[in-house]
């Protein structure tokens, strides 16, 4: 018997060193398995619509094409895409927050350990959760409008919807939530789903960034 297929990984950042670095860390791991690396943002795209890894970590700053515009573009480009972790050396940079909106899973610092580094493409290749949800909410608390009024889906949402969104924004996966609300895993996918198509969002990073900017986590 063969166990798991390993976790595909495409490496995108603009310095040889550090992707070499990250080579090196998730490949002694056997679970994991570097497919591709890109110097470019625009390379990444490429690379990735080739190899369809199950993750990619993406420096945000890059030549020509950036993270940010890279992010958007393989998301909205592929069926089925990966899940894309922003890298960056500063957690309260701009343009963390704007993969994050465009759809990207979370973001880790370089300056991470191994096994912050491993542990996060685990989660993120094999869970619907979030990378650090409590630096998500200090950067959209930093990017909110204030005294601006709420979006008409705030009001839209059902008493469970918002339960399910509140723990979304919590880090929890869906499985997670299922067990918090003692409801069925099936109930909580369906109200996510709502969630989703309420707030407009892709996915849930977009639909947690959207509810930080609304106001309607504030004090969450």
């Amino acid at each position: 018997m063969t166990g798991p297929a390993p976790i595909r990984v495409v490496l995108a950042d603009d310095e040889r060193m550090v992707r070499t670095a990250l080579r090196a860390i998730l490949s002694a791991e056997p679970d994991l398995e570097v497919v591709g690396e890109a110097a470019t943002g625009a390379e990444a795209v490429a690379v990735v619509r080739e190899q369809r890894p199950d993750v990619v970590l993406m420096d945000v700053r890059m030549p020509e094409v950036d993270g940010i515009r890279a992010t958007e573009q393989i998301l909205a480009g592929l069926a089925g895409p990966p899940r894309i972790v922003v890298v960056t050396t500063f957690e309260n940079d701009s343009y963390v927050y704007d993969a994050l909106r465009v759809g990207a899973a979370g973001f880790l610092l370089k300056r991470a350990e191994p096994d912050a580094l491993v542990g996060a493409v685990r989660l993120v290749a094999r869970s619907d959760t979030l990378l650090f949800p409590a630096a998500v909410r200090a950067l959209a608390a930093e990017h909110a409008r204030a005294g601006r009024t709420p979006p008409a889906w705030v009001g839209r949402l059902t008493g469970r919807e918002s339960e399910v969104l509140r723990h979304m924004a919590g880090g929890l996966t869906n499985a997670e939530i299922a067990r918090r609300m003692g409801v069925g895993a099936a109930t909580v996918k369906t109200h996510v789903a709502s969630v989703l198509a309420k707030t407009d969002a892709r996915d849930r990073t977009q639909a947690v960034i959207a509810a930080y900017e609304a106001g309607f986590l504030r004090g969450t």
